[in-house]
């Protein structure tokens, strides 16, 4: 059962980590690529679709989070959940970089 609880806080922080740019591109009105674009992950998609997204990704790191609990500090849930949102953010970083370097190649 620790497994689980372990597994649910990684993915708490990546879905934590995803919720912010598609929240905040969708809330300033502004296009950001989803998994719903064409081509998937690249394209854009409208600032609707991504206040949703946003708000989808939100509720489920809500939900992973809310049955396990951790206290902040040096413990394994809380270095999983920093764990998971770095991984996402780290990847994030690096693929939506490298789809706005091909944009202003072009």
């Amino acid at each position: 059962m620790i497994f689980l609880q372990y597994v649910a806080n990684f993915f708490a922080g990546a879905f934590l980590c995803n919720c912010i740019p598609h929240l905040s591109c969708g809330l300033r009105g502004e296009p950001f690529p989803t998994p719903f674009a064409k081509p998937r992950g690249v394209g854009d998609s409208s600032p609707l679709v991504n206040f949703l997204w946003g708000l989808a990704n939100l509720l489920i790191g809500a939900a992973l989070y809310a049955p396990y609990p951790f206290a902040f500090g040096f413990n394994p849930g809380c270095a999983l959940f920093f764990a998971g949102f770095l991984v996402l953010g780290l990847y994030l970083a690096r693929h939506f970089g490298a789809v706005r370097r091909d944009r202003n190649a072009r």
